[in-house]
């Protein structure tokens, strides 16, 4: 079924959200067009992830992620093969990509998914160990419009999470570390699992960084808690300047802080570490950074510990004065 009804009135109701549309669409274009396997999927960098299947044989299932540049989709979105393929060993692009070797694929279905800004989000495809008959390529305008449909679902939903971004920054007021103005650690439990459910959803990045500050104890030690209230809102003013508004700043602790880089990846949040470490370094504070990107298959909560532990590794290493 492609629809859900009202429960008095019977009627079609709209989906209320884009994975629950999407695993709709996959069931239907299977029921219609057979192919073994439906999938939605995002691009991000060279992760290419599952978002939705409808998987007959396969065992592929949401969350699964294979290397973007392997892909049949990857030679479609650059040309170099066509979204319909009754053979795909016919198609040299298609029959040489190193997916084919991974799983089997005698026959192929692609579209991409493309946001208003014309930026890629990924496609809607699909693969079967058997050839397929030639005839169903009259079906393809079909496919066309789905994935235009999907796609403009999609913009809408992801921009009101960014509107359920900021909303969710205006109730966080009741959850700040009133020294530092950053979020406390209940705020930053809070916004971390909203962030890991947009992740799950939508296959978005985030990156963590980890800031333990060196010499807290120290400060208070030679010029009492005052002096060690300054070195702290100092330090927060730091990172507040370096990150974008998107950002999540909280105070884990008497000297730890920590950064939820929203929708980063990789690159983006090992430049923000480095930005942060000389944005404090140039106000006088010593700090030791760590940092870490959420994986696909992981959650962000994995990336915090192994911020932690580059953090931790950063402050005992040679050289290093700890707190």
């Amino acid at each position: 079924m492609i629809t859900t009804s009202g429960a008095r009135t019977g009627l079609p109701l709209p989906f209320p959200r884009f994975d629950e549309a999407s695993r709709a669409v996959l069931e239907f274009l299977h029921e219609k067009l057979g192919f073994k396997l439906w999938m939605i999927t995002r691009i991000e960098g060279n992760d290419w992830i599952v978002l939705s299947s409808e998987s007959h044989g396969y065992g592929i299932q949401a969350g699964d992620v294979f290397a973007w540049s392997d892909s049949f989709c990857s030679r479609m979105v650059q040309g170099l093969g066509p979204n319909f393929a009754p053979d795909s060993d016919a198609v040299s692009a298609y029959a040489a990509a190193p997916i084919g070797r991974q799983v089997p694929i005698r026959s192929y279905v692609g579209v991409p998914l493309t946001r208003f800004d014309g930026s890629l989000f990924g496609t809607l495809c699909a693969i079967d160990p058997e050839p397929q008959a030639a005839s169903l390529e009259g079906e393809m305008a079909l496919v066309h419009l789905v994935g235009r449909l999907l796609a403009t679902v999609l913009d809408e939903e992801l921009r009101a999470q960014e509107q359920a971004r900021r909303l969710e920054r205006i109730e966080a007021e009741a959850d700040r570390d009133a020294l530092t103005g950053a979020c406390n650690r209940r705020g930053w439990e809070r916004m971390l699992a909203a962030e890991e459910e947009r992740c799950r959803r939508y296959g978005h990045p985030a990156g963590v960084v980890i800031v333990d500050l060196d010499g807290l104890k120290e400060t208070n030690d030679r010029g009492g808690h005052a002096a060690g209230d300054r070195l702290l809102r100092t330090a927060a003013a730091a990172l507040r300047t370096t990150c974008r508004d998107s950002d999540v700043i909280a105070r884990l602790g008497g000297d730890e802080f920590a950064i939820l880089a929203v929708e980063a990846g990789g690159e983006a949040t090992e430049r923000l570490a480095g930005r942060l470490a000389s944005a404090l370094a140039a106000t006088g504070v010593r700090a030791s950074v760590g940092w870490a990107c959420r994986r696909p298959a992981q959650s962000i909560g994995a990336a915090v510990e192994e911020a932690d532990a580059r953090m931790y590794q950063a402050k005992h290493s040679p050289g290093r004065q700890g707190s």
